[in-house]
């Protein structure tokens, strides 16, 4: 998989229009492109993004190869000449994006890609499978993670990702959003995801009888010796045969065991006959894991039930998203140049979450510098600056009478150049610092956008420049 050129990974019509602006003399033409999105799956508050390592991956290694330019000419559509530009193609666009474990919200450029209009039209199907998927399954688990309130989750979906790379990435998704490791192994490998797991309940049907499953387990891992207790019944001999074991094989060898796994029936009850059971027998420190197609729903009312579950496996729900499976990311040009100076350009449609925000543009968040806390986000043109010294007008850009004077600010631009024509100058940051810098700027909003249902709408608004633009634009096309 790491040597696979993923340079044809695209929709044809990437290919049909580079031919077509290359045949019109549009080869050379400069257009802008942003990636961004429309809604926050869930209905969520916010939405969390990841993927730009395997965007900047694809990009560094983007090359037609023979057989790729045999493919194209074979279907008797493209010129020779195009198909000489490609077989010598090399990528020279500027690249922006937001950093990785960056809280964002809909309609944010989040990707932006100026250059060469060939090439910045090639790559947006990429652009958006990179960036869509892995935001997708970051936003997810961090509902998953917020609902189980400090509970470890650990990441259990491979088998039910859709496909290899849905699991690999999935998984490092999942890190990204808080997961506390992984069940797949070679995410563990490959981005350093703590790989986690135990036995199946096939381990204990293998043997004669469940205390003997136990018992081999045990011998084998007395430091790490975690029970799945409900291949029969919990209570009447998964636990009582654990406790067992725990005290003949692990406590006499100098180890504490470390957990029993429940993965079926009633977890908040079983979980809290589990853990009388296990205080009982001295095992106050032994964990409770929990797993069994949860979602952040059932995890919060396992919890407000009081369920004694220390750590929730996740599998299916997460790894797919199943409640929504669809992250929405569009990539929409949105200016070219002529001669230097930038030319907006909008798409109108009677939808009107559909319109395009025009133009080369930079986003900035506000923070109060009182609290630390997210104020709101401003989409301007490329080449304004925000001055922190005085007050700062943000409004509705519907709205335009709602309106917030922000004094006493920070503000940060969120976009980062990973390609400067064409050169890579991005430095990817270790996972977990990811990670880290995830919780971190989670912990800005404000609780009320953190919320599961109706949360709070964090403002996103354009500066009066560039809303004057788009008036302007909505005012020209509507005649």
């Amino acid at each position: 998989m790491k040597n696979l050129n993923l340079t044809m990974l695209t929709d044809f019509y990437e290919i049909t229009m580079a031919n077509g602006y290359f045949e019109y003399g549009f080869k050379d033409k400069i257009a802008c492109f942003d990636m961004y999105f429309r809604k926050v799956p869930d209905d969520g508050g916010f939405a969390i993004m990841a993927g730009v390592e395997q965007l900047v991956d694809y990009i560094k290694n983007l090359k037609f190869e023979k057989e790729d330019i045999d493919y194209l000419r074979s279907k008797n559509m493209f010129c020779e000449q195009f198909l000489k530009y490609l077989a010598d193609f090399k990528f020279s666009c500027d690249v922006f994006a937001v950093d990785e474990g960056t809280p964002v919200f809909p309609n944010e450029p989040i990707v932006t890609v100026r250059g060469p209009v060939i090439e910045a039209q090639f790559v947006e199907t990429m652009v958006l499978l990179s960036i869509n998927h892995q935001s997708l399954i970051a936003t997810k688990t961090n509902r998953i993670v917020r609902a189980a309130m400090g509970r470890g989750v650990m990441e259990f979906g491979s088998r039910r990702a859709q496909g290899y790379d849905g699991a690999m990435l999935g998984a490092r998704a999942a890190y990204i959003g808080g997961c506390i490791g992984t069940a797949c192994t070679i995410s563990d490998r490959d981005f350093g995801i703590p790989a986690l797991g135990t036995m199946a309940h096939s381990w204990v049907q293998l043997f004669d009888s469940e205390i003997e499953a136990f018992r081999a387990y045990a011998k084998i891992y007395p430091d790490n010796c975690t029970l799945l207790v409900d291949t029969y019944n919990v209570i009447k001999s998964g636990i009582p045969n654990a406790i067992k074991i725990f005290n003949e094989e692990v406590i006499t060898k100098g180890f504490r065991p470390k957990g029993i796994r429940i993965d079926s029936g009633d977890i908040t009850y079983l979980s809290k006959v589990a853990r009388k059971m296990l205080d009982e027998a001295g095992f106050q420190d032994c964990k409770i894991v929990a797993s069994n197609s949860l979602d952040e729903y059932i995890i919060r009312d396992l919890i407000v039930q009081g369920a004694k579950v220390d750590l929730f496996g996740v599998g299916e729900r997460l790894i797919t998203s199943k409640s929504e499976p669809v992250f929405g990311g569009v990539y929409k040009l949105v200016a070219i140049e002529e001669a230097g100076k930038v030319i907006p350009k909008i798409k109108l449609s009677e939808n009107v979450s559909k319109i395009t925000n025009p133009g080369y543009k930079e986003l900035w968040r506000f923070f109060d510098k009182a609290t630390g806390k997210a104020i709101g986000d401003v989409i301007t043109t490329k080449d304004e600056v925000i001055d922190e010294t005085k007050p700062y007008i943000m409004f509705d850009p519907e709205h335009t009478w709602k309106k917030k004077k922000v004094k006493n600010f920070t503000a940060k631009k969120l976009l980062t150049q990973i390609f400067d024509k064409g050169q890579c100058v991005y430095t990817p940051k270790k996972l977990i610092e990811i990670k880290a810098y995830c919780q971190e700027q989670i912990n800005t909003l404000w609780e009320e956008v953190l919320r599961f249902e109706c949360p709070h709408k964090y403002y996103v608004d354009l500066s009066k420049q560039l809303w004057q633009i788009k008036e302007n634009l909505l005012e020209k096309y509507s005649d």
